[in-house]
């Protein structure tokens, strides 16, 4: 059978850089640091004291007080970012088939803050199993979505990804598949996370695996820099349009880049580190371009994982010159993660909107915070350091990497 090919037509986002897609644009172009000391609770004890937080975050700016009380954080910001795709989209559902749109959502832990309120305030409590009512519908990772097709009517194929920091590409790569198979017109995919919390923070600190630079938050995301010391961890959400390409061009709509391609798979190595010598990375970044009918040398952009730990900020450079050879000095790279920190779930879904961005506008966002290169990786490399890099960007591809060992690539094109 012919496949379809798949466009993306709409945008919407949530994150520590703004509370919008133009918002967030902005400040990726100007160098903007997320972080700042943790406001979400006290966290004076804690040996990482900051965070990239959605900034001056009010839920009764977007929905009335009872619905507030039946969501979890993480799926007030999937609905939000939906809703600016949406109308970014310029879809008028009334007059599609809804049983034709789907929402394929990407979460790698759900509401956290939820189970940690309902299970703290049961341990301090007299024994009596007192639980609110929404406590299970608020938790569960696939809430997001599913909250997003109600609010619209969308009946097509809904699911949520959880694939720890490889999620919501995860997502976007399923909705290729979907809709390149003829088996829905568009998909809302994305994803979002909220893990700012005591266990959120508190568990990645027991790994070891965040930043404790307290004195100077802002400069603490610092992808491939000689003195990272973990990676900052973010919130938010982060949505786009996923429809066929004729769908797009019969009705008329504002089309932002193709998603050409995709791949995914697994290092099989380690619980939570990188296989060191990026074969997993390689592989799946090879097998997105194979996808998408592309070659190495065809792609100028690859937003890498780049979170600004020690394995992995070595481990994926490798895996680049390794499946690009000697392209890899040609292409721009570069990790937004260290403006937005570390999305979790929904770092696949902001960092795609990044590369469509980049494709359309033909500019390369920083990585910020460089200061002295780490001595194993190679100087020749262009890692887009601390400004924006204007070229002609006609293929990205976007890297997301998650515990387990999970890999995932998509590829977008003008």
């Amino acid at each position: 059978m012919t496949l379809k090919r798949v466009v993306i037509t709409g945008l919407g986002t949530i994150n520590p850089l703004g509370k919008s897609v133009p918002e967030f644009w902005d400040n990726l172009m100007k160098g903007v640091s997320g972080a700042g000391p943790i406001t979400r609770f006290d966290a004076s004890n804690f040996r990482t004291q900051f965070a990239c937080e959605v900034k001056d975050y009010d839920p009764t700016a977007y929905f009335d007080r009872k619905e507030v009380r039946k969501m979890d954080l993480y799926t007030q910001f999937g609905i939000i970012a939906a809703r600016e795709a949406i109308k970014d989209s310029g879809l008028d559902l009334e007059q599609e088939n809804k049983k034709r749109i789907g929402v394929i959502w990407g979460a790698g832990i759900g509401g956290l803050q939820t189970f940690f309120e309902e299970c703290r305030d049961f341990a301090v409590g007299d024994g009596t199993p007192r639980f609110n009512p929404f406590f299970i519908p608020k938790m569960i990772a696939n809430m997001a979505g599913g909250m997003i097709a109600i609010e619209n009517g969308l009946k097509g194929p809904n699911y949520t990804t959880v694939s720890a920091c490889a999620s919501s590409a995860h997502a976007l790569v399923d909705a290729l598949d979907i809709i390149r198979l003829g088996k829905a017109d568009v998909i809302v995919a994305g994803g979002s996370e909220a893990a700012i919390s005591v266990p959120g923070v508190g568990g990645f600190s027991a790994m070891k695996a965040i930043s404790t630079r307290n004195d100077d938050p802002k400069t603490a995301s610092r992808p491939f820099d000689a003195e990272r010391d973990g990676f900052v961890i973010g919130e938010g959400g982060a949505s786009l349009v996923i429809e066929e390409y004729e769908h797009a061009v019969k009705r008329g709509a504002r089309i932002y880049a193709e998603l050409a391609g995709g791949s995914a798979n697994c290092d099989a190595y380690h619980m939570t580190a990188p296989d060191p010598n990026g074969e997993g990375a390689c592989d799946v970044m090879l097998g997105a371009l194979e996808n998408a009918g592309l070659k190495p040398e065809d792609v100028d952009y690859v937003n890498v994982h780049g979170t600004s730990t020690g394995l992995g900020d070595v481990a994926e450079p490798k895996a680049i010159q390794k499946a690009f050879g000697q392209h890899a000095y040609e292409l721009n790279i570069s990790s937004t993660k260290s403006m937005t920190g570390h999305l979790l779930g929904a770092a696949g879904a902001i960092e795609a909107i990044a590369c469509v961005l980049a494709v359309k506008n033909d500019i390369v966002p920083p990585t910020i915070n460089f200061h002295s290169l780490d001595p194993e990786l190679d100087p020749k490399l262009n890692f887009t350091f601390n400004t924006p890099q204007k070229r002609k960007v006609n293929v990205a591809i976007s890297n997301t990497f998650g515990f387990g060992g999970h890999n995932a690539c998509v590829v977008i094109k003008k």
